[in-house]
């Protein structure tokens, strides 16, 4: 609580001239009592950041009598290598007799991927009167984590609906060389 000291010391009234000085003291204990008490307060009552995570959905398991049958012509693989490297062919890329043509591309926002897919996906709207775009996705082992992030973005931008990253084969390794 505040204090005050109002006596002065025997001496001063001896001489009488002198008026009285009021000596205050104020305590802050109360006060650092409940900003502290607020504190605690806040920091229980308050919502903490929850964390926002992707969707995966993965095959309740594997079928090798009826593998699933994709169409070339609804299908994009992209292919991510090292030093932001980014690939990419039309269809799936399975056919020895033809294979894709593979084009190169990078993660500009003009002329680079997102029009890829922006482009594919339109096709795909006109042949098929649906949106049945499936996107490959294809990561080596020298690619960075940011750019599967950022292909990752790019579908959410697109509003691809469909797409799964799927393991690299070999062939798929030697286009990125």
């Amino acid at each position: 609580m505040a204090e005050m000291n109002t006596g002065g010391s025997e001496r001063s009234r001896k001489r009488g001239t002198r008026s009285k000085k009021a000596s205050t003291r104020v305590d802050m204990t109360p006060m650092v009592d409940l900003g502290f008490l607020l504190i605690t307060f806040f920091m229980l009552t308050t919502t903490m950041m929850k964390h926002r995570t992707t969707d995966l959905l993965m095959p309740a398991r594997e079928d090798h009598e009826h593998p699933s049958v994709l169409p070339e012509s609804t299908s994009l693989t992209i292919l991510l290598g090292a030093n932001d490297k980014v690939s990419y062919y039309e269809g799936i890329g399975n056919d020895p007799a033809h294979p894709p043509v593979v084009k190169h591309s990078s993660y500009a926002n003009n002329q680079g991927i997102r029009d890829v897919i922006i482009d594919k996906r339109d096709r795909v709207m006109q042949q098929h009167k649906a949106d049945e775009l499936m996107v490959l996705i294809k990561a080596d082992k020298n690619a960075n984590y940011k750019n599967m992030v950022d292909i990752m973005d790019e579908m959410l931008i697109n509003h691809v609906q469909r797409y799964a990253v799927v393991d690299i084969t070999p062939e798929d390794e030697a286009f990125l060389k």
